[in-house]
Parts: structure tokens; sequence; C-alpha cells
């Protein structure tokens, strides 16, 4: 087979977005939807689809690869489950030989299963299980495996406080352990978490880009610029994700801290006795809030209500994983009190359709990157560019800017 030469020979291993890659994949790639929301899971496709179908347009030597081009590159698996409660997997089609992509929605709470003559919602830890099941499947087969997480997987449970169990630092061990070649997640709680795992394929991805281009679309007339708009940190955890934010965009950072009383001890810790606020005025300025996932969207609110007795504008909130674990009630009502006027959340987690009917919640799209980050990893290539948002970020608001430069027309003298 031919395969076109690039352009430098020096940069043979980079993936091109948009152009050529001249390394050869890795085997034909099969995609496992393990209960991935179906949209979700036919974008993933349709775009890993279209990308080749542009490869194939430009370099038709290149349909010779087996398996390149399929107008379906997802392989059909079933995890049923016995009246016991017991569970195994069932992969439906041959994946010997192929690069194989497991992607998992560890949150889904809308899959479920019968059990003792009821319908049974599934939890993290039945998910995480049927993962360990379907790579279990596929071992001795597939020619690679590649597990795709959005939402890592006991994230949250990331150190040791007292005598407690560190769940994600074993978890990423055990399924390395299992064969897995490459594991990607996006924001994970804290990055180190890759620690557990220094020698293996461990990706921690940012959706920076993505909750950005998507505030700039919905709210056209943002005001990028110190005197008009702010990044808002809600806790100390969101600091550095802040910090990020607030140099891409170039504006004033805010940050709320945790006041608290160590003379009363509480269980788990102690006892928070109010929040504090270090930034400039916020009087007049939109707020951007950020946090990497949103669980019941009281942070949210009880910032966003401090916020607007401080004289804040309109208040933003960004976040990878909108959960809303106790239901929407509060941020309906938030929205309706004026507090928060819109929220953007990935499409990484299942959401429900209250969710994305409701008038503050923007879904951000997220399966166009998925598709591009397996079509690099399946020809080995590099991930940097695709991975490192800051350029990507730079280029949108140079344009968002020029766009919205007034243009001053020329006065005849």
């Amino acid at each position: 087979m031919t395969v076109p030469k690039p352009a430098d020979d020096r940069n043979y291993y980079i993936y091109h977005q948009y152009g050529d890659n001249p390394m050869h994949p890795i085997g034909p790639i099969g995609l496992i939807m393990h209960h991935v929301d179906p949209e979700l899971a036919d974008s993933v496709n349709y775009f890993l689809r279209n990308r080749r179908t542009i490869y194939v347009g430009r370099h038709p030597e290149l349909a010779r690869n087996p398996g390149f081009i399929r107008s379906d590159y997802r392989i059909p698996v079933s995890t049923p489950r016995f009246t016991s409660g017991e569970g195994k997997a069932l992969i439906q089609q041959s994946v010997r030989g192929h690069d194989l992509f497991i992607i998992t929605d560890v949150m889904n709470y809308a899959a479920t299963y019968p059990w003792r003559h009821k319908a049974n919602e599934m939890t993290p830890d039945e998910h995480f299980q049927d993962l360990v099941r379907i790579i279990l499947a596929a071992s001795g087969k597939a020619r690679r495996i590649n597990v795709i997480m959005p939402y890592l997987y006991e994230g949250r449970q990331d150190r040791r406080s007292s005598r407690e169990s560190l769940d994600c630092a074993h978890i990423l061990k055990q399924l390395f352990s299992m064969g897995i070649t490459n594991l990607l997640t996006f924001e994970a709680h804290d990055s180190r978490v890759d620690n557990a795992v220094p020698g293996h394929g461990f990706e921690n991805l940012s959706t920076a880009y993505q909750l950005i281009e998507a505030m700039l679309h919905r709210v056209p007339d943002l005001r990028l610029d110190g005197e008009h708009f702010m990044v808002v940190s809600p806790d100390e955890n969101t600091i550095s994700r802040s910090i990020y934010y607030a140099s891409m965009l170039e504006v004033p950072l805010g940050i709320f801290y945790r006041q608290t009383d160590y003379s009363k001890p509480v269980e788990g810790g102690y006892q928070t006795v109010g929040l504090r606020f270090l930034g400039e005025d916020v009087a007049g300025r939109d707020i951007l809030l950020i946090d990497d996932m949103i669980v019941t969207g009281n942070s949210m609110i009880r910032t966003a209500r401090d916020l607007k007795k401080r004289g804040a504008k309109r208040i933003f909130c960004a976040s990878a994983f909108a959960q809303f674990t106790d239901g929407l009630e509060a941020m309906n009502e938030a929205h309706a009190q004026g507090l928060i006027d819109k929220v953007f959340a990935t499409n990484l987690i299942y959401r429900s359709e209250e969710l994305r009917n409701a008038p503050w919640f923007v879904d951000v799209n997220i399966s166009r990157f998925i598709s591009l980050l397996i079509d690099a990893i399946n020809h080995d290539a590099s991930l940097s560019r695709l991975m490192s948002p800051t350029e990507k970020i730079s280029k949108l608001l140079e344009f968002y800017k020029r766009r919205n430069t007034p243009k001053i027309e020329r006065q005849d003298t």
C-alpha cells in the first residue's frame, strides 16, 4: 500500500486534525457503547465515519485497509443479569484483531435491570462491574483494548483521610492489570490520580474549549474584558480550573473559600461556618462560575446568591458533568429568581429529558472530539495537539474579539 508522504518527515507522528496522517492504523476500529446515551453513540460513530470518508476521498488506497471505512463501527454487546442479580457480558460480533474502544457511562442511572420483579436503576458500581465483564469477554481476542470513561469512576475518592479506601487508584490499577492499553477520561476531580498508574496510558482530557465555544455561541453579547467579565471559583477545590479559564479569557479571578470552625468537629471533618470572597468588585460584571461537576447545584446557587448581593450582573455556570442528584427544582427556582442565567454542561454523561429541556441548560456536544481522539489513537499518533485546548481557545477568542470589534467608519476631511 502506498501511504502519502508527509510534508515534513520529522512530524510523522503528529495527528493532523484536518490533514493527512501517515501512520498506519493499528487495526479495524471497534466501538462498544456500554449504556452510553444513544445520541452520543450515534454522533461519535457519525463523526468517525465522516473523518474516514475524507481520508478515503483524498487517498482511495486507504480503503484497502480491512475495516478502515464502514457505515457503522459499533459492535453490539449485551450485559444481561440472572434472576439472582449476577451478570455476564456477551459480545455479539467478532472482535479478533480489532482496535477496541469501550465507551462507558458509569453515571447512567436511566439504565435498569430486572431483579426480584423490580426494575432497578444501575449504580456506578454495577456499571463498572459490567465494564470489567466486557474486558474479560474481549481479552485475548481484540488486538488492543482501550477504555473511554468520560466520568472517572470513584474519581472523588482519590485521596486518603484517616481510615478510608483509595478506590480510584485501585480501579485504575485493576483495569490496567486486565490488559487494557489506554484509558481516557475527562476532567478528573484531581488530575494527580494518574500517579497511581505512571507506567500506563492514562489521559485526563479538558472540556474547556467546547464549554467556552458554547458560551460564546449562546451568549453573543458577552464583553470579554476585565471591566465587564470575571471568572469566579465557587470554592477552593476549583481554583486551578478557574485560574486557567481566567488566564485564557484574560479577565480577573475571584475565589470563594470556606471558613471552618476547627473547634466543632463533625462527621468526616469540621464545620463550615461561612464563605469568604477574595477578588475584585463584581458589581456590574457578568460572572462565569467553574466546576468539574454539578452534583446538587446547591453550591452554585449559594455562590450566585452571594454574588448577586454584591451587584453581579448575569451569572453563568460551566461544568463538564451536570448530575443534579437532588433534582432540578432548586435550579429552576434560582433561574426564575434571576440568580443564574445559563448552565453549560457536556453530553458526556446521561442527562434527563427534564434537564435537557430546562430553559437555563445548554447541552455541549463533545462527540466530535471523542471521534478524533479515537482516530488518532488508532493511528498511534501523538495526542498532544488534540488534548491541549490552549491554542484552540486562543484562536477562538481571537476570532470572537475580531468579529465583535466595532468597525470605525472613515471620516472624509
